[in-house]
């Protein structure tokens, strides 16, 4: 499906990495971080999941080479483009091919959290090769899921960095929280939690009760605000991820770009009633 510009424009940054790397330079410039994402998931072919390996360490290498002094540039991936339904120990070897490279350039990989079919997967896969580097591996924890508690629990125990975000997915009750009420309270409870325990983790959120209750938090327990950062999705609110900046907390855009957008688009009309606003308008105009 070709990806049309009004959605390229405010939620994917083109559909090639060449596309994608003024939105960086521009980000960049405006003293944001950014995690670039080569949109893609639910690979089942080994010689698919070898190449998508390839791609990130390719991306890798072109963000140790654009380094901008003072910025913390990384990638975000999904470990089942790498092989994580065909075979664990494939996903496994290449994910530590990955983490090798990322290593020797200094480069932070995030990976992302998929549907909870996934999550105890991605978890493992994260603590088998979190000993032998530390420094560049961290998972996106949901506050949504039933189970987070402990998984919050487990990631303040090792001190690894960590990415919470609301979630994303549709799930049932038995697993996932369903009111917002609630799904922000647990947030900001593990919100707390990481801020105290862990290295550098991402408050990803669009929140603004999450936002203030995180500056707050911080504040209160005189924790340095270059410990933590907040992170925000390419195409909304950017006036605020530029004052947040502006107003000295680290800011961090999630970046997405390829031509396999259209899973994620749908989960981003899913969170937020303005998005699909959004999208009708655009359609009205075209």
């Amino acid at each position: 499906m070709k990806l049309p510009s009004f959605l390229a424009s405010r939620f994917v940054a083109g559909e090639t990495l060449e596309t994608a790397l003024p939105v960086l330079d521009q980000l960049n410039a405006d003293g944001l971080h950014v995690a670039l994402d080569k949109l893609g998931e639910h690979v089942h072919d080994r010689e698919v999941a070898n190449a998508a390996r390839d791609t990130y360490i390719d991306l890798v290498r072109t963000l140790a080479e654009r380094r901008t002094d003072g910025l913390r540039n990384r990638i975000s991936i999904k470990l089942s483009m790498m092989g994580q339904l065909i075979d664990e120990d494939f996903c496994l070897d290449n994910l530590r091919q990955l983490l090798e490279v990322a290593a020797e350039e200094d480069i932070f990989v995030r990976l992302d959290m998929e549907g909870s079919d996934l999550t105890q997967s991605t978890l493992d896969l994260f603590e088998a090769a979190y000993d032998d580097f530390p420094n560049h591996v961290g998972p996106v924890l949901q506050a949504m899921l039933r189970r987070t508690e402990r998984d919050v629990d487990r990631m303040c125990e090792l001190g690894a960095s960590v990415r919470l975000c609301k979630g994303a997915y549709a799930e049932p009750e038995a697993i996932a929280y369903q009111d917002m009420g609630q799904i922000r309270e647990r947030y900001i409870d593990y919100m707390e939690r990481l801020l105290q325990h862990t290295e550098y983790s991402g408050i990803a959120t669009h929140d603004d009760n999450i936002i203030e209750a995180t500056k707050a938090f911080a504040d209160r327990r005189d924790i340095d605000p270059d410990t933590f950062e907040f992170q925000m999705l390419y195409g909304l609110r950017r006036d605020t991820q530029r004052q947040m900046a502006r107003d000295g907390y680290n800011m961090m855009v999630y970046v997405p770009y390829g031509t396999e957008w259209f899973p994620y688009f749908t989960r981003r009309l899913r969170e937020k009633k303005e998005n699909i606003l959004f999208v009708l308008k655009a359609l009205l105009k075209s």
